[in-house]
């Protein structure tokens, strides 16, 4: 298990998709050696990517046509590309072993114009398309570079797992999308590592997350090695921060006039009253240390801190975002629970605000780096 290789915390950074789809000239990743020795500059140990395992499955050396999942936020390509994924992954995971920079697979089923997704109709399905990604990797000899291997990205969010349905089963999550405390979830979740685990059995697996924190004494996670929350002060589970500078999260990703709603209400809301929304955030922060504790699980965090979307645009300042970034990290880190932190989601190239500022990464990678496991 990771937890019992490791004598500290890794730094992780997560590029998601945009490792191989942001490469056209000035977007971050159209050099891969030049990224990762800045990553390696700043301190970080590890990087956490989509490996894009349905396209693999389907076609690994295909070259996809991909639909933008959104065209105002950072991530990934706003608009349509192409792509070959391998082997692409396994040249980008051979540079990264190179640099002894260690790799968490995770995909957020990015959909092509074919919607090869839409043919994962098991949990048999989603273990197969993991089984042959990773077979890909261990036929390049670069099993060694693989952290752990997220099979959704914050399951069961309809965006990354649309080909769960409507019959999926919505447990006490209500009407806003299927819930971990349904059985129909639970299965797709268990069977499907387990079968991974099968052939693999060395790796650790989970399945990340990205809401409903409060019910976790409902949640089974007895057949996932590790638990990767991901965790904001804006998350609306814990937090009317959205709500109170009026942004719409669902809308932001192809309505433009929601970042100008970040740059006139953002940080002047949080101003008024740090202490309160930093309460926001440890608040989180505790209760997802009480379930690591509760089911002896150890916590990773790729993915949070201040708010989800933000970028390089006028009057967004990243000040205010670095000051409840390093609060995160501080108060995770002292929790002993957390074996791997990222300083931010956005702790990548084209973040350019963000990632300019050396001297923060490196204190905070200096931080994670002391802290404890307990």
């Amino acid at each position: 298990m990771l937890k019992s290789k490791l004598t500290h915390p890794l730094a992780i950074a997560m590029w998601d998709f945009s490792w191989l789809e942001r490469r056209w000239p000035g977007a971050g990743y159209e050099d891969w050696d030049k990224a990762l020795d800045e990553l390696i500059e700043r301190g970080y140990d590890a990087v956490r990517i989509d490996a894009y395992p349905h396209l693999i499955d389907s076609d690994p050396e295909r070259e996809w046509e991909l639909l933008p999942v959104w065209n105002q936020h950072d991530w990934g390509s706003p608009a349509t590309t192409r792509v070959r994924v391998q082997p692409a992954l396994n040249e980008f995971i051979g540079k990264c072993a190179e640099r002894n920079v260690k790799v968490a697979l995770s995909t957020w089923f990015r959909q092509d114009t074919d919607d090869i997704r839409m043919r994962i109709n098991s949990p048999v399905d989603l273990g197969r398309i993991w089984t042959r990604t990773l077979d890909s990797i261990a036929g390049a000899g670069l099993m060694d570079s693989v952290l752990w291997v997220d099979l959704c990205n914050e399951w069961p969010e309809p965006s990354w797992a649309p080909f769960l349905g409507p019959d999926s089963g919505n447990g006490n999550n209500g009407d806003s999308g299927p819930s971990r405390t349904s059985p129909e979830i639970r299965r797709w979740m268990a069977e499907s590592i387990a079968l991974a685990r099968q052939a693999y059995p060395d790796l650790d697996y989970c399945f990340s997350y990205a809401a409903e924190y409060r019910n976790w004494p409902e949640q089974d996670v007895s057949f996932m090695d590790l638990l990767e929350p991901h965790i904001w002060m804006a998350q609306p589970e814990l937090s009317d921060f959205d709500e109170r500078i009026g942004f719409d999260l669902g809308k932001a990703s192809f309505d433009p006039t929601m970042y100008e709603i970040l740059a006139r209400n953002a940080e002047a809301t949080y101003r008024t009253d740090p202490a309160h929304w930093k309460s926001r955030l440890k608040e989180g922060i505790d209760l997802l240390a009480e379930w690591s504790r509760h089911v002896d699980k150890p916590l990773i965090t790729t993915e949070g801190w201040a708010l989800i979307p933000y970028k390089d645009w006028p009057l967004l300042d990243w000040d205010w975002v670095k000051e409840l970034c390093a609060f995160g990290v501080q108060e995770a880190s002292e929790t002993g629970r957390w074996i791997a932190l990222s300083t931010s989601h956005f702790c990548g190239p084209q973040f350019v605000g963000m990632w300019r500022d050396v001297e923060w990464h490196r204190r905070l990678t200096d931080l994670i780096h002391e802290g404890d496991i307990k």
